[in-house]
């Protein structure tokens, strides 16, 4: 699909090509980057329509490369007089002599669907849905007293000019929509949240079923919140839960095996390659090509098409997340995993879907497996040190499990440990392993994107939990 994002522009792609082959000229990497994006958000709130957004952008960027250092100029003017100024800026930055790093290889690979949700779906419907999905919450219960429900659409077009006249295009839709539900009894207060989405077509996002059953599983949460007690503390064992938990494995052990963070050995991994990290069994892969996912890129942000690659196989270092630049420093090939958050920010490695294998054990026989300790069925915030690894996660939705059975929900829990540590700490992983509903954004450096996480049900033998009991 031909995009023109010169269009409006008092310059032309051959011209812009020609601006960015001089700017790149004796640099070792580089390439402009172009981008229009339409985004539009509704939150319904008290059962009625709060707020109501809609902001359409465009502009550039223009990066050059030579050794480690980079030189990067944006703006939100698509001109010949914008980029004339940048290209200026990054050819002073340039050392003569350079050879441009070869472009990427292309293939045929398209994750995304062509349909723009943000005009997919007319605004009236979409306020029409908000109040069918308010109106269904409160009837859930008597105990609901506030209903919160949002829906963000995303469309993004791109074009990458290299500096040897390769031109790389894509588009990527997004759909977010989310429930959140207090419920009240007796003067106590419980909240549950529920959300989904992805890449794909914006109206299978939207479905009566997928949004009562959003609104069910936000209600359910808020009840257990209601009834949980207070968490305990102490080194225990802890039962994992597949999906979403994978945010712990994200951001414990996944910064920590970007390319940058390992170059400058910055990271609790660096230098570990080809070593035993994790116990036998384990194995992560972060993979940029599952259709549709929240995560996924048919190309990423350099225009290196996405990849699968594998992080931890059976317990062993074998891979890091690549950009181009992180890659050619350490002499490996670029994974896809170049990513930004607009035209104003320069590309870095960063996680697209990550997650574990499946093992070989059913979730009931791993439950079974602990005598007493915590069920970590959700999270919501965490902290995670890249250097030493150490992290702190708060549970969302927390039980304890006494003789091998979940009994009463908990409140207040946080996990406290290292990604390292807890590796080898795993000692019984599912066969059940789930991808995350689609809500992920992970942030790095002051750039969010989207992304995806997974993992099976798992087992950590004595990790500590911080807790709120007497």
């Amino acid at each position: 699909m031909a995009l023109s994002l010169f269009d409006n522009s008092d310059t032309s792609q051959a011209q812009a090509t020609e601006l960015v082959a001089q700017a790149l000229a004796g640099s070792d990497d580089g390439e402009l980057f172009v981008e229009k994006r339409e985004t539009q958000g509704f939150s319904f709130d008290d059962g009625k329509l709060k707020a109501a957004s809609f902001d359409e952008s465009q502009g550039f960027g223009l990066r050059a490369v030579t050794g480690e250092t980079a030189a990067y100029a944006h703006s939100t003017e698509i001109s010949a007089a914008a980029l004339k100024r940048a290209a200026a800026l990054c050819k002073s930055m340039a050392m003569s002599g350079g050879q441009i790093a070869a472009s990427p290889e292309r293939t045929n690979q398209k994750l995304y669907s062509a349909h723009n949700p943000v005009e997919a779906i007319g605004f009236a419907e979409k306020i029409s849905l908000l109040q069918k999905v308010d109106g269904f919450a409160r009837a859930l219960g008597p105990e609901v007293a506030q209903v919160s429900v949002s829906l963000a659409s995303d469309w993004q077009s791109v074009e990458i000019i290299r500096g040897d006249g390769s031109i790389y295009r894509d588009v990527r839709p997004l759909v977010r929509f989310g429930v959140s539900i207090v419920s009240a009894r007796g003067g106590i207060q419980g909240q549950g949240s529920h959300g989904l989405g992805g890449r794909g077509d914006p109206a299978s996002y939207l479905t009566e079923e997928l949004w009562q059953g959003a609104a069910r599983e936000a209600y359910r949460q808020s009840l257990v919140s209601l009834d949980a007690k207070p968490a305990p503390a102490g080194e225990t064992d802890v039962l994992l839960g597949p999906g979403w938990p994978g945010i712990l494995l994200h951001e414990a052990i996944g910064h920590g095996l970007e390319g940058d963070f390992n170059r400058k050995g910055t990271s609790a991994f660096a230098g570990l390659m080809g070593q035993r990290i994790a116990a036998k069994g384990i194995t992560v892969v972060d993979d940029g090509t599952i259709p549709d996912r929240r995560g996924s890129l048919s190309i990423d942000d350099e225009g290196t098409p996405s990849n699968c690659t594998t992080l931890i196989e059976d317990g062993v270092l074998v891979g890091f997340m690549q950009d181009r630049l992180n890659a050619r420093l350490m002499g490996v090939k670029p994974t896809g995993n170049g990513r930004r958050q607009s035209y104003a920010h320069a590309p870095m490695p960063r996680m697209t879907n990550t997650y574990m294998l499946s093992g070989d054990r059913h979730p009931d026989e791993i439950l079974k497996s602990i005598k007493k300790g915590l069920y970590a069925k959700s999270f919501g915030g965490g902290q995670v040190d890249i250097t030493s690894g150490k992290f702190v996660f708060s549970c969302t939705e927390a039980y304890l499990i006494e003789d091998g059975k979940i009994t009463t929900p908990v409140k207040g829990a946080t996990l406290i440990g290292s990604g390292a540590d807890a590796l080898t700490r795993i000692s019984m992983v599912g066969n059940d392993m789930a991808l995350d509903p689609g809500i992920g954004t992970c942030g790095k450096q002051g750039q969010g994107v989207p992304v995806g996480v997974g993992q099976p049900t798992l087992r950590i033998d004595r990790l500590t939990v911080g807790g709120t009991a007497a």
